[in-house]
């Protein structure tokens, strides 16, 4: 029975197309296939098409492998770029036997709780000393098993790789924001773990039930105990957009809601990497309102004209932000005008939800 160095876990929800373009690049790795497994964690198991895409791929590395295999030394060299970026040589310990090969494992989740809930369920049942985290939509490069694995030295914990969102040169909105992912450090996308160190301070909180924030509360997690991490930027995995629908500014303002919990557990670090002052803009877009509200309701013609006026004022500004290196196509164009019109509420709306949820002061 062979044990795996690293266990790759991958949490889908109904995506097999983008699956399977992973799951490529996965089993595409310059790493001793001997050395890692990949676990499949599928989050929206009622539809059986992701079953039957790994059972495909089981299928074929069953064959692939069909020729037993020399047993193999215990100790594997692999030659990486270092979170420093110099070339450096590490010896890997991996337990072997006579018959070795890639597997990959399947799990299908009891219901539908997420991205949080889904990793947890890959890493408690991974057989790999060292868990490697990415998305179904992402693409690892060949190298970046052996790239982030090779910094897993002098006790580091936990490796962050490097995310490369690639956009054209007048992207959209969501695109734009999208490219954060690439100023992020030890983001789901993209990220290493001792499986003791996960034992340790419980995995991924499940109360994050969505894809937002659940990445950066671990990482806050191992700031806040000291435990030693490093970055390894060889370690690459393209992380293409994803077309998204007209609109989809809006929905994403929920994300307010779980960063309500993010700010409760961490308040200092929250502050000092995720947003280092309130949307003030958007409480003085509301404050316009407001005031526009009230000088009509008392009939004052000044407070309704300073209420509107102050109103368009900051309402222009948003759009001119949002707009600014984007697309200036027509339909881009009246997406952000008329998106940026709700946008104010819905985000105030969800912040006061989260603190009132989550028990926080959040403003």
């Amino acid at each position: 029975m062979t044990y795996p160095l690293v266990s790759v876990v991958v949490p889908t929800y109904r995506r097999p197309k983008l699956l399977e373009r992973c799951l490529q690049a996965l089993l595409s790795q310059h790493f001793p296939p001997e050395a890692y497994e990949v676990i499949i964690v599928d989050d929206g198991p009622q539809d059986p098409s992701t079953r039957i895409l790994v059972s495909g791929w089981q299928q074929r590395l069953q064959a692939r492998f069909a020729i037993s295999i020399p047993p193999q030394p215990s100790m594997i060299p692999v030659t990486a770029v270092n979170g420093g970026g110099k070339p450096a040589t590490v010896s890997i310990p991996v337990k072997t036997s006579a018959a070795q090969s890639l597997q990959i494992k399947y799990l299908a989740a009891e219901g539908t709780h997420g991205p949080a809930a889904a990793r947890n369920l890959g890493w408690r049942n991974a057989r790999g000393d060292i868990i490697a985290f990415t998305d179904d939509d992402c693409i690892p490069e060949p190298d970046w098993l052996s790239n982030g694995v090779s910094a897993f030295v002098d006790g580091i914990a936990g490796v962050s790789g490097r995310v490369v969102v690639p956009i054209s040169s007048h992207p959209t909105d969501n695109e734009r924001n999208t490219t954060g992912l690439e100023r992020s450090d030890f983001v789901t996308a993209n990220c290493f773990y001792r499986k003791k160190v996960l034992e340790e301070v419980g995995g991924f909180d499940e109360r994050f039930t969505t894809a937002w924030r659940e990445d950066s509360d671990l990482y806050f997690t191992l700031l806040e105990r000291k435990f030693p991490l490093a970055w390894a930027k060889g370690a690459i995995v393209i992380h293409p957009v994803r077309p998204e629908p007209w609109g989809i500014s809006l929905r994403q303002q929920k994300k307010s809601f779980y960063n309500a919990l993010l700010y409760k557990k961490h308040p200092q670090l929250y502050w000092r990497y995720i947003q280092p002052a309130p949307p003030w803009s958007y409480y003085a877009i509301l404050t316009a309102v407001l005031v526009a509200a009230a000088g009509l309701l008392f009939g004052s013609l000044p407070t309704l004209t300073g209420g509107l006026g102050a109103w368009l004022f900051l309402m222009a500004a948003l759009i001119h932000r949002r707009l600014k290196n984007t697309a200036h196509t027509p339909s881009h164009i009246l997406e952000m005008v008329v998106t940026s019109l709700f946008i104010p509420f819905l985000s105030i709306y969800w912040r006061v939800r989260g603190s009132i949820n989550w028990k926080a002061f959040f403003l």
